[in-house]
């Protein structure tokens, strides 16, 4: 093994404290270096505004548990995903039936904020700096240093942080991107997802719960994907009595302000969104719809593959490196990825070498997210029903048996044999 050891301690600046930067935090804290991870928000999330349930796959969970204190807490705070199903739905006469059904899914269902406490628990207090907006960079002439400048939100203050490398994990619509790819654009999807999770702890929804689980009746073990003409839905149970769902609309594409995906939404466009629940899905799931407070909305992005995710000594991960829609559940897992994959080049290249090891990153990962990116688009475009090349729209009431093939995750490339933290040796 090469480098930090022989020297001074590296230092790593990341800017955005989501799951992505805490990723990075873990990755290159076990690499041997010093992090600071820089977050806009003021405190650490208690709600998930713009994130509810997420998927976790195999290698993702094992690397989860390297960096926690004890590894069982991931399982504890997670429920699995043994079954990948695909159903088809008749609004009108109010039955599914079964498309595809894949029991040997190794998913674990895990609630935005339950995940992302696990892994800011297990970090030290300090490494993440709250309230501090990122504002500019500065790479040094002789390209071995970063100056990060950021505004701390309290005072008001406007202050420097170096280091010897600028991870960009500031999500899809990244800003240190930009100052690279100036005239990159995102690519709108087609359509919109609204999202939601009902807590029914409180016995308050258990009626509504147990209609649902009438209808869906591997609930707490089972990824549900419901298909009607143009439009799906997702539906899987969360730990703690949660259900969590996602319902993709297509239309024209919205107009955003400020930078988020995430749209605000008025009590008018909720009240058209159970409306037009009751006509299109199962009562079960359309009463779940309905009595979920605070449905929030999504816009659908992805961009074509980049060709190169670090400059010098800045580098992009997670969203920022590969923004991507959510259909094979590769947002988080990717970013898991790219933190450890990166923390291994780094530790293998030492940070003497440190272009070195950013190639070496880049030539592990981009492969692999760039043919997953596609891939989730295309899953996409087939499930609602818009053109794809090479094949009909897709039907799920006249669809064949290989037609809804297409439709298993267990599909997306590098499905079980990504290249991963195990492929950098040191």
């Amino acid at each position: 093994m090469k480098g930090w050891q022989n020297s001074r301690k590296p230092k790593a600046v990341v800017v955005g404290g989501s799951i992505a930067g805490i990723s990075c935090a873990h990755a290159l804290i076990e690499a041997g270096w010093d992090v600071v991870v820089l977050e806009k928000s003021c405190a650490p999330p208690s709600g998930s505004p713009t994130g509810a349930g997420l998927g976790l796959d195999p290698s993702a969970q094992k690397i989860i548990q390297t960096w926690l204190r004890n590894p069982q807490l991931l399982h504890n705070s997670t429920l699995p995903l043994t079954i990948d199903q695909n159903q088809a739905t008749d609004g009108e006469k109010k039955i599914s039936w079964t498309l595809t059904r894949d029991e040997n899914f190794n998913f674990r269902a895990a609630y935005w904020t339950d995940l992302y406490s696990l892994l800011y628990n297990a970090l030290q207090s300090d490494t993440v700096l709250w309230g501090h907006y990122f504002l500019s960079f500065c790479i040094s002439d002789d390209k071995t240093s970063v100056t990060v400048k950021c505004k701390v939100l309290e005072t008001g203050d406007t202050i420097d942080i170096v280091g010897d490398l600028l991870i960009a994990a500031d999500g899809c619509l990244s800003s240190i991107r930009k100052s690279f790819l100036p005239n990159l654009k995102l690519r709108y999807s087609g359509y919109t997802a609204w999202r939601g999770v009902l807590d029914f702890s409180n016995n308050k929804h258990a009626e509504a719960v147990l209609d649902l689980k009438k209808a869906y009746p591997d609930l707490g073990k089972c990824l549900y994907f419901d298909l009607s003409s143009r439009t799906h839905s997702v539906i899987y149970e969360l730990l703690n009595q949660r259900i969590n769902w996602i319902w993709y609309i297509n239309q024209p594409e919205p107009e955003l302000k400020g930078n988020s995906v995430t749209m605000k939404v008025s009590s008018d466009m909720i009240e058209q969104l159970h409306e037009a629940a009751e006509k299109v899905w199962v009562p079960g799931l359309a009463t779940i719809i309905k009595e979920t407070k605070e449905p929030f909305l999504n816009v659908m992005y992805d961009c074509e593959p980049l060709k190169q995710i670090f400059w010098d000594n800045v580098v992009l991960i997670g969203d920022a490196a590969h923004p991507t829609t959510p259909h094979g559940l590769r947002s988080t897992n990717m970013s898991v990825l790219d933190a450890a994959v990166l923390g291994k080049c780094l530790q293998k290249w030492g940070v003497e070498n440190l272009n070195l090891a950013l190639e070496d990153y880049q030539s592990i990962r981009l492969p692999v997210t760039s043919k997953q990116v596609l891939h989730s688009r295309r899953m996409g475009c087939i499930k609602q029903g818009l053109n794809v090349a090479g094949r009909r729209p897709f039907d799920p009431r006249t669809a064949t048996p290989e037609e809804c093939d297409d439709l298993q995750q267990k599909n997306m490339p590098f499905f079980t044999d990504v290249p991963s933290i195990f492929d950098v040796t040191t």
